[in-house]
């Protein structure tokens, strides 16, 4: 590490919930985002040997995309069924069997249209002229869907493989030749087409750890870690601690989470479990989910020997204001007498990636950032001793920009390895620089300092009334179980446990995603009452949270700051 240099760190957080729910994949998410940003973002980093970066895996990220690349291998030697219906798509020959009645046919034909339109539509489908031109008629015939039965059945098999063609990396399209035969044929896509595309995809699927793993073992990324299923950590130890950002907020009547503190250690275990069956090691640092943090979270990783973690601007800001105390983002902190060092996300350098240099041309969104990073250089004292933290999810973004930004990428990367007075790290090499001691954290996330999108808003909060309804249930019931039944409700219970279902609920998002996640929310608790043996309450068969809202980037992201 050069200390004569400002030291930059870009943390990108890979990340997607547990979509396997009734026995198949209900959202293909995992898989689609494995094709085209997790195979992407490692191929940039291992085309530029300078360049360095955090990249945080969540557990249940790790283990989906180990699970498909099994079911992949498993179905090309064996014909064994997919779990994911639209990867099953891919392959289905014939497309609608002689058992389906008309009605199953044209309800299958219309929701397999419905899909292979959910994606960005300026750069993913009116970049290949074959694939708009299926979607054109896709548009046409969803608004006349009793139409979709007279279509032959080479229309789907082509809209379908184009789906897939579309969400494929970059990287992947640039390197090899069978998709690149793919996409000049364009149409009349044959099974034996089909099957090629799923050897690949498995293919890939399968390369995403092994990558990220030796690009670990040769010092170029630090991998880090998320607690297991997602969890909230500061809303698990106390529901209140939400109040201490936003002390007016409407919260659930229960003052705590039942046994939370065991249920945050679980997670933190599990995680640490599954890190290190995939990487072969332990990480030395952790993303809390959401970079939601508390005091009490913060005490909790020291448990784990944690030595890092990261969060969001506005934390640190409140955490100033109520110490009467001055500080920089961009340096270190930590609690009194605490071992875990903290650092805080640069809000508007991460969201100008997220939200704004899509629209540039990648030269001067580069140039742009990097003008920036001079500006701090220059102005910031002391700053061989500074850290700036650039933290984003390492998939969402990358749908807004052309090419699934690879020539930003490649320019950023190489543009700042070479650059003599700005220095790519890990948070881990920065941890023996100085410190600032914070005598507590104000709860709270890096979007808007606070724990508002998991809590507060009616929908939210009866997200956590059902969830703590269940979780009485199995503090109850769970002592009778064997050990191998108690695994698997133990496991069941930290996928209801994720935050992902509670940053959807509310009006002020996408109907759509707004539905699937409801509807995924409830098909996870019913299956952790079926699990201990109880039949699940009524509710859990009526939606609950039914959106309408137009947020920026479909509400996949958010940016650090209110607007």
């Amino acid at each position: 590490m050069n200390n004569d240099r400002l030291k930059v760190v870009f943390c990108w957080h890979m990340h997607q919930p547990e979509y396997y729910a009734e026995n198949f994949y209900q959202l293909p998410w995992t898989y689609l985002h494995g094709i085209k940003d997790y195979i992407d973002m490692a191929a940039h980093l291992e085309a530029i040997p300078q360049a360095r970066a955090v990249v945080n895996f969540t557990p249940t990220l790790l283990e989906q995309i180990d699970d498909y690349h099994q079911q992949i291998q498993a179905h090309l030697a064996q014909r064994t069924p997919l779990k994911d219906p639209l990867l099953h798509a891919l392959v289905r020959y014939p497309f609608c069997t002689t058992q389906d009645t008309p009605e199953q046919q044209l309800a299958e034909r219309q929701a397999l249209v419905w899909q292979c339109l959910r994606i960005n539509r300026e750069r993913l489908i009116e970049r290949f002229a074959d694939y708009a031109r299926l979607a054109e008629l896709a548009d046409w015939l969803l608004a006349r869907p009793e139409l979709l039965r007279y279509l032959d059945e080479q229309y789907f098999v082509d809209l379908v493989v184009w789906y897939h063609l579309a969400w494929l990396g970059e990287s992947v399209r640039r390197t090899q030749p069978q998709i690149q035969a793919l996409i000049n044929k364009g149409s009349k896509f044959t099974l034996a087409d089909r099957h090629q595309l799923m050897r690949i995809i498995g293919d890939l699927l399968g390369s995403i750890i092994p990558r990220y793993r030796r690009l670990a073992d040769a010092g170029r990324v630090e991998l880090s870690v998320t607690p297991y299923a997602h969890p909230i950590m500061p809303l698990l130890l106390n529901l209140h601690s939400a109040s201490e950002a936003m002390p007016n907020a409407h919260l659930p009547a229960e003052a705590d989470y039942p046994e939370g503190k065991a249920r945050a250690r679980w997670h933190m275990r599990e995680a640490l479990r599954t890190f290190q069956h995939y990487f072969g090691r332990l990480p030395c640092g952790c993303w809390p989910s959401e970079g939601a943090v508390s005091t009490a979270t913060v005490r909790l990783m020291e448990e784990f020997n944690i030595r890092w973690i990261a969060s969001g601007e506005t934390v640190l800001h409140n955490s100033l204001q109520q110490a009467h105390q001055s500080g920089s983002t961009h340096q270190q902190y930590r609690l009194h007498n605490g071992s875990v060092r903290c650092f805080f996300r640069d809000d508007r350098l991460s969201d100008l990636i997220g939200f704004e240099y899509s629209r540039w041309h990648a030269d001067d969104a580069v140039a742009n950032l990097i003008h920036h990073l001079e500006n701090l250089a220059d102005h910031i004292p002391d700053g061989e001793h500074r850290v700036v933290s650039i933290i984003l999810d390492g998939e969402n973004a990358w749908e807004y920009y052309p090419e699934n930004g690879y020539y930003f990428l490649n320019c950023l990367y190489q543009r700042l390895a070479e650059h003599p007075r700005l220095e790519m790290t890990t948070f881990q090499h920065c941890l023996p620089l100085p410190t600032q001691e914070l005598p507590a954290l104000v709860a709270g996330s890096w979007v808007y300092g606070t724990l508002s999108t998991w809590i507060g808003d009616a929908d939210k909060n009866r997200g956590w009334e059902m969830l703590i309804a269940a979780k009485q249930v199995f503090d109850k019931v769970v002592k009778t179980l064997s050990s191998k039944q108690r695994e698997a409700a133990e496991r069941q219970l930290a996928i209801c446990e994720g935050s992902d279902w509670f940053w959807w609920f509310g009006d002020y998002n996408p109907t759509d995603s707004v539905s699937d996640f409801d509807r995924l929310y409830r098909a996870h608790l019913k299956q952790l009452y079926h699990l201990l043996g109880k039949s699940p309450p009524y509710y859990l068969y009526e939606a609950f949270s039914h959106g309408g809202g137009d947020p920026e980037a479909g509400g996949m992201m958010r940016r650090g700051q209110q607007p």
